[in-house]
């Protein structure tokens, strides 16, 4: 069986249907009980591209902090969040779309065409889309994005668990692992876990 690496074949179909500015986008955060759902916009040079990009779930901590410094030398990276609030109040499906398009949006200039991550396109996306299944693996541009997003939101999470010890969560980034759903019976609901999943509503409404 040989070894996948994303590569530059979805970029390359995109310029030869004539898009010049193509961005990958891809999003981390959707399964935790906690934080935000963080996405991230990647613009790459496609004459420079780092050495090393890959799914950043198969990638370790030390190949991810070297790929996204490689990365901010040679290529446009715009980050964005939809916070516990807006999760809760529009879910988590319509959040992780919503964090994706302000991410784009947040790019200096607009891209003309957008690869995302997974099998359904944003629909406040205004330009041209295409949606692909584990992107991550397949297009560079969607493994620089998943990549910069995963370092941005588990920093985050090291510094909410300096709010809020206890919980694990510079370890378990907010999933729902032993060590945090016993510390969410220990300690409670705090003001960013995500009210409308199931183990921390069961928590606030088992009286």
């Amino acid at each position: 069986m040989t070894k996948t690496v994303p590569d530059l074949s979805f970029e390359l179909a995109a310029r030869e249907r004539g898009f010049l500015r193509i961005a990958g986008v891809d999003e981390v955060g959707r399964g935790p009980l906690c934080g935000p759902v963080t996405a991230c916009a990647v613009v790459l040079d496609l004459e420079k591209v780092p050495e090393g990009l890959n799914d950043s779930k198969k990638l370790n901590a030390k190949q991810r902090n070297a790929a996204l410094e490689a990365l901010l030398d040679v290529a446009e990276v715009s980050i964005a969040h939809a916070t516990v609030e807006e999760i809760d109040e529009i879910n988590i499906y319509h959040a992780s779309h919503l964090a994706m398009v302000r991410a784009v949006e947040g790019l200096s200039v607009q891209p003309d065409h957008v690869l995302v991550d997974g099998n359904r396109i944003p629909k406040a996306l205004p330009m041209a889309a295409e949606a692909i299944v584990k992107g991550d693996a397949l297009s560079v541009s969607i493994a620089a994005a998943s990549i910069a997003a995963k370092i941005c939101r588990d920093r985050l999470m090291v510094d909410l668990a300096q709010q809020y010890p206890g919980y694990g969560w510079e370890r378990n980034a907010g999933y729902g692992t032993s060590e945090h759903l016993a510390a969410l019976r220990e300690f409670g609901v705090t003001p960013v876990h995500r009210r409308s999943f199931k183990p921390v509503h069961n928590i606030l409404y088992q009286e």
